[in-house]
């Protein structure tokens, strides 16, 4: 497993995939953590489901000054351009990104990525565990989380990804 990748995770406003309200990336070179981005991220219209808020407790005030995704891309995109993407919800955050890019008229495709990107859930899910939550996955494998803010979320993603030999060792003396 390559041990330079870029962890990513999203927070999102509604139901729609293209409402980002918080993005976390993770930069990782040689298995060391070398960069870090996080921002709130003014979903469109600056809307809210109550149950999102509930979950992520992010809401319409916290990102009623905070830039939209097109105005935060230029700063991103050197973070994701052809680079080997890790994800715990691969299908999820790889969707957002298209569909949250497709809104702003940005080309996913001009990113260079691969068709699928790595998954912690589905490797640790490989691996034996049971559940394979990110919450559950870092309390069993020792990574510190605070849930549903996307920057511990991307950095608690990228350290599982470190930590897969450990977690093969852990399966095997269990």
């Amino acid at each position: 497993m390559s041990k330079t990748f870029t962890a990513i995770d999203f927070e999102l406003a509604t139901a729609k995939y293209s409402s980002v309200c918080a993005l976390g990336i993770v930069e990782v070179v040689d298995g060391k953590i070398v960069n870090e981005f996080y921002s709130l991220v003014q979903p469109p219209q600056n809307r809210y489901m109550w149950q999102t808020s509930r979950v992520h407790g992010i809401k319409p005030k916290h990102t009623a000054s905070a830039p939209t995704f097109l105005e935060i891309f230029p700063t991103i995109r050197d973070l994701l351009v052809s680079r080997h993407m890790v994800a715990h919800d691969e299908l999820l955050d790889r969707s957002v990104l298209k569909e949250t890019m497709s809104f702003y008229g940005l080309s996913y495709e001009d990113l260079g990525l691969d068709t699928m990107w790595d998954c912690t859930s589905k490797i640790y899910r490989s691996l034996g565990f049971e559940r394979t939550k990110l919450s559950i996955c870092c309390e069993l494998m020792g990574v510190e989380l605070k849930h549903h803010d996307a920057l511990s979320d991307a950095r608690a993603t990228a350290e599982l990804y470190l930590r897969v030999d450990d977690a093969i060792e852990m399966k095997k003396l269990g």
